[in-house]
């Protein structure tokens, strides 16, 4: 290593900007000191969604105050963040770009997402972990005086930092920061902060009593040709649902906005939708997380063939109307119940499928599939690891070119080795 290695790497410079460029050491510690905020902010969050949740469980009236709800967060949104929200689209975008990331998202998007759960919004979590982890990771790159490019890093440290605290998958967390912003290529340059942060920010959250969601397969088949052909038929449906997903959300959302212009307006519709759709189902299996009914389908409860549908249609209703919170949660419900409902119809596995079609239905949205490898390991283990491997593959080759994140960029063609830097459908 020459002289000038070694500064590059190991000592920060300040540009005629007065910006700073990190070096390795400044790295690490900037990773910890992320790692330590983001985790304590993304830890009290999660305590607090536990006790929201479980309040409105055992009060079941919250759901009658769904308009109510919708049209707070609206108002909140207008009066504190002033421009035009995106959700988990302005993290990605000011990764890409050097577009603003108000700092003040962390908190709102905290509160917000608090509010809808209480109501009983079919909503994630994870979209508030996102956006609080890229938010307060931008703060702390502008406090530091960093240049674009660092303040990049930063915020995908935090991202990292928040996903790990509150999912309890620090691998899949460190991963996905990077390779959700564009589809084809990895920031690699990004890895050691990133593993720092979701390692630091998971050790916090375990020490403060939020837990890993773990599950188990009690009954994994030999992976023969058969059953490989079976898991590669089920990971096309899944691809198949993936785009179905994501095509209801977008196009639901732009009818709402095209036809109601005032957000107050769309709010009342969007949240009384959501209502009457929960007092014609005739339960709350729908709102919220969910996360009840995808531990019921390891624990071997017959599951409805309509149950996945159902949940789309509740977290269409919900995120297009002003709720906040995320997609990811509701997809991972989607992909377990449509598991378990089919794996009781053919006669295989439900626990099997259910997991599997968590896995194939997270990649066919986020277009993430080393995240949604890795997730599958961290949630259910590695003896399953050839039919993950097998529904990971053919669910991101299905699902084309759509995907949550609108502000996600496809870099290189997922058929050929072909450079098309085009957004997601």
């Amino acid at each position: 290593m020459d002289s000038k290695e070694f500064k590059e790497r190991f000592i920060h410079k300040v540009d005629h900007n007065g910006h700073r460029a990190m070096s390795v050491v400044s790295w690490t510690l900037a990773a910890i000191f992320i790692g330590i905020v983001v985790g304590l902010f993304a830890t009290a969050f999660g305590i607090s969604m536990r006790y929201v949740i479980h309040f409105r469980e055992t009060h079941t009236y919250l759901i009658y105050f769904l308009p109510v709800g919708a049209v707070l967060i609206t108002f909140m949104y207008k009066q504190i963040l002033k421009v035009k929200d995106s959700g988990t689209n302005t993290v990605i975008a000011a990764i890409q770009s050097d577009e603003k990331l108000p700092f003040r998202l962390a908190p709102l998007i905290f509160v917000a997402t608090l509010l809808t759960h209480l109501v009983g919004g079919s909503a994630g979590r994870e979209g508030a972990a996102l956006q609080m982890g890229g938010a307060i990771g931008n703060g702390i790159g502008r406090v530091l005086k960093l240049n674009s490019t660092n303040k990049k890093t930063m915020i995908m440290c935090g991202m990292s930092a928040a996903f790990s605290a509150l999912f309890g998958t620090p691998m899949a967390a460190a991963i996905f920061s990077m390779e959700v912003v564009s589809v084809g290529i990895m920031h690699y340059a990004a890895l050691v902060p990133c593993v720092i942060s979701s390692l630091i920010a998971r050790y916090i959250a375990a020490y403060f009593g939020l837990s890993s969601e773990i599950y188990e397969i009690p009954n994994i088949p030999a992976f023969t040709i058969k059953s490989a052909i079976m898991i590669c038929i089920f990971a096309v449906i899944c691809g198949i649902a993936s785009i179905l997903f994501c095509t209801m959300l977008h196009k639901y959302e732009e009818f709402l906005s095209s036809k109601l212009s005032n957000p107050y307006i769309k709010a009342i519709v969007g949240g009384t939708s959501v209502l009457i759709l929960t007092l014609i189902v005739g339960n709350t299996d729908y709102n919220s997380t969910g996360s009840a009914i995808i531990a019921s389908c390891f624990a071997g409860a017959s599951i409805s063939i309509f149950a996945f549908l159902l949940k789309m249609i509740f977290t269409t209703l919900t995120l297009s109307c002003g709720y906040k919170g995320g997609e990811i949660v509701p997809t991972l419900f989607i992909g377990a119940t449509l598991g378990a409902a089919i794996g009781g119809i053919i006669g295989v596995s439900p626990e099997l499928l259910a997991a599997v079609g968590m896995g194939a239905l997270f990649c066919g949205v986020t277009n993430c599939p080393i995240s949604s490898l890795l997730i599958c390991f961290e949630l259910f283990g590695y003896d399953a690891m050839p039919y993950f491997l097998l529904a990971v593959a053919f669910s991101y080759w299905v699902s084309g070119y759509t995907g949550l994140y609108r502000a996600q960029k496809i870099v290189y063609s997922k058929y050929k080795s072909n450079y098309i830097d085009k957004k997601v459908d």
